[in-house]
């Protein structure tokens, strides 16, 4: 964690002007500034900071406070990750609090694996742009594709390994090989939310069958493909001032929107979509609309994604495009404004999507049509409010011409079996806490579990309630020795329990209790 030293001194160092100015144009007005608010289109300035209080405000969205809470506002940042920021903006070295020797290991090891992953980015720009092969094959790639200029603008080999930059082979007679993991692809940088560079896709330019067309970094400390989204770096801010984020499935349909002024545009990067990507845009909308191929072929197996989306309680909505063209194609052929009017005139709501799409397939078989109504109610009973489910019943019975009360009946049957899932799902953890050892049943405690489940037993009782921590902080004592001194300061059980977890970088395990945490925060 971050000492308290530290983080009074970014308190007290930090300008709001300098670091809004950063990001706002600001104009002085009186013992004030003045500047269009960024948080929402406005022609009128109604966003104001003030130097002597240190605050700012936002009068057309309603959003207000420190130098941090803008830092968190407009760029998405945790609450460490804005401090780091500012203690990088004005240089002011970061103390942390007493660390084991294991725990400082595991940080400098991610810090090595972020620094050769942003190296390597810098190499490959350098490959890319001064280097005759790079400038004759991988230029030239990116051009056809119609990439603008402005769009394609000593380490450790443990770590090079570690991030998969790096393959090593060992030889007989103990020599080692190394590869080049991407040679003879043009490069995809994957940023994290705050913009560092966790890894890699490459798209291979030669004519090899045996090698894979795009080619992603490997799993490792610092990139859990399952947990990030290609471009949501750039797009974050443009995803929570349009409140919408366009989701579409490959690297060149990200760059092809966003060069042609759609900028609210992410990718899940050729994977299928998890409930970590999805919390992800959570972060910064409620309103996802999934863009697809025109003929995609998996196109009734990418519906599952939109069903992980509604179990968020996230509004959804699909948008196809025209036989033939997908999201890079149609973006590349079209005008800023007729791409905006296709995605707004036919992005239709998920059951009208669903309904169409199934239905099609249901032609006049009895049967299927049952199926398809099922697999509709299915769908809608994933969504966790009670009013909208009630709404999409209706919607689904006028679209499919069958009686609400019998929709009703299968969403309580779909309600019931969940719920018995649940039950045992439940039943089979607490198995875990037993063991059968000479006929007798003597108790064996899963400790992650006990711990999980006291977090939401703490949220649940106390979880707004306000109480006083105690942290231990390093302090310089009068002999000036660093020594830990017990340190109290004032917060929300629930805030401190959600920033402690998120300093340390920890996530529940167990799924029912993360799904009951991310509500209650």
């Amino acid at each position: 964690m971050i000492s308290k030293t530290t983080i009074d001194q970014v308190y007290e160092t930090a300008r709001l002007e300098e670091v809004i100015g950063d990001f706002v144009q600001l104009k002085k007005s009186g013992s004030n500034f003045k500047g269009l608010s960024p948080f929402t289109d406005e022609r009128t300035p109604s966003f104001m900071v003030s130097p002597v209080k240190q605050i700012w405000k936002d009068f057309s969205s309603g959003k207000g406070g420190n130098v941090v809470a803008f830092l968190m506002e407009h760029e998405h940042f945790t609450y460490p990750e804005a401090i780091k920021y500012l203690a990088k903006k004005y240089n002011i070295e970061i103390e942390e609090t007493e660390q084991t020797d294991e725990q400082k290991e595991q940080a400098n090891e991610r810090e090595s694996m972020y620094l050769v992953s942003e190296y390597a980015q810098k190499y490959f720009a350098e490959t890319l742009w001064d280097t005759e092969p790079g400038k004759a094959i991988g230029l030239s790639y990116f051009k056809e594709r119609g990439f603008t200029d402005d769009t394609i603008k000593g380490y450790q080999l443990e770590f090079l390994e570690k991030t998969g930059l790096t393959i090593v082979k060992e030889q007989a007679g103990g020599e080692s090989r190394k590869f080049d993991r991407f040679k003879g692809r043009v490069m995809f940088p994957i940023h994290s939310m705050s913009g560092r560079v966790l890894g890699f896709g490459g798209r291979i330019l030669t004519n090899d069958k045996k090698a894979a067309k795009y080619l992603n970094s490997p799993e490792s400390d610092i990139y859990h493909k399952s947990k990030v989204l290609y471009g949501i770096y750039y797009a974050k801010q443009a995803i929570a001032k349009e409140d919408n984020c366009f989701l579409v499935e490959g690297y060149t349909d990200v760059i092809q929107m966003y060069q042609r002024g759609v900028e609210n545009v992410v990718s899940s990067s050729g994977t299928a979509l998890t409930p970590e990507q999805i919390r992800l845009i959570n972060r910064l909308t409620k309103n996802i609309t999934v863009l697809f191929d025109g003929d995609a072929a998996g196109l009734r197996a990418s519906l599952r994604g939109i069903d992980l989306i509604l179990e968020q309680g996230m509004n959804v909505k699909v948008c196809t495009f025209p036989e033939g063209e997908d999201p890079d194609s149609f973006a590349k052929n079209n005008t800023y404004e007729d791409l905006v009017e296709y995605l707004t005139e036919h992005a239709m709501d998920f059951i009208q999507f669903k309904t169409s799409l199934l239905a099609k397939e249901a032609a006049n078989d009895p049967i299927k049509r049952a199926d398809t109504v099922r697999d509709i109610v299915n769908s809608i009973s994933k969504i966790p409010d009670r009013i909208r489910q009630e709404i999409y019943i209706q919607e689904c019975a006028r679209m499919m011409q069958i009686s609400e009360d019998v929709l009703y009946n299968t969403l309580a049957q779909i309600d019931k079996k969940h719920q018995t899932d649940a039950s045992k799902k439940v039943k089979q953890e607490r198995k875990a806490f037993e063991v059968v050892k000479n006929d007798a049943v003597v108790e064996k405690v899963d400790v992650q579990y006990e711990l999980e489940r006291k977090i939401i037993e703490v949220l649940l009782l106390y979880g707004n309630q306000k109480q006083e921590f105690e942290d231990l902080v390093l302090k310089e004592n009068e002999e000036g020795e660093l020594v830990l001194e017990p340190e109290v300061s004032e917060a929300k059980v629930y805030e401190k329990v959600f920033l402690d977890l998120q300093e340390d970088e920890i996530e529940l395990t167990n799924e029912q209790f993360k799904a009951i945490y991310y509500k209650l925060i």
